[in-house]
């Protein structure tokens, strides 16, 4: 019997359960993604999220994929890879991908698993019915978003100011 008292065969297997859902929002809530956007916004779209299961040396992209959305690393660890140059090493709580939330444009690296590893996949489809539903929400995610990409931006013209000099 579980804490209910409820008959473990009578629960809802495809629910996510409610430690797992919170863990989850945790880990999105401090990714700055979700930046000033309550919890409780939160939780109800980690609901409709998309838990995968990846093997080590599993793809989770290829270059020139067209992308689908977002990725959270809920355990586990991801190389982002261009060629067979490891571009960087993500690790439990990190998101890749993102740009994909927003344009509907091929992948410019490889997503490698380097250990076996549980994601989370926040598509684009969930985000422009989010936006729909809940605008003054979304519209903070695709201001963060917006940030996010500047950010990555600037610390790259700094690596090829760096690179020329």
């Amino acid at each position: 019997m579980d804490k209910n008292n409820n008959h473990p065969l009578w629960q809802n297997i495809f629910r996510h359960k409610d430690d797992d859902l919170t863990a989850v929002c945790r880990l999105w809530s401090s990714t700055p993604l979700f930046s000033d956007i309550p919890e409780s916004c939160i939780r109800r779209l980690v609901k409709n999220m998309h838990p995968r299961l990846y093997k080590k040396g599993d793809k989770i992209f290829t270059t020139g994929d067209i992308g689908a959305g977002a990725v959270l690393i809920k355990s586990g660890e991801i190389n982002i890879m261009a060629s067979d140059t490891v571009l960087a090493t993500l690790h439990t709580g990190d998101f890749f991908g993102e740009v994909a939330l927003v344009v509907d444009e091929p992948r410019t690296a490889d997503a490698v698993a380097s250990t076996d590893c549980e994601l989370i996949f926040f598509l684009r489809p969930d985000l422009e019915e989010w936006v729909h539903n809940s605008p003054r929400q979304g519209a903070q995610l695709l201001a963060n978003i917006s940030r996010i990409l500047a950010g990555r931006l600037r610390q790259a013209n700094n690596m090829l100011a760096t690179n020329n000099d």
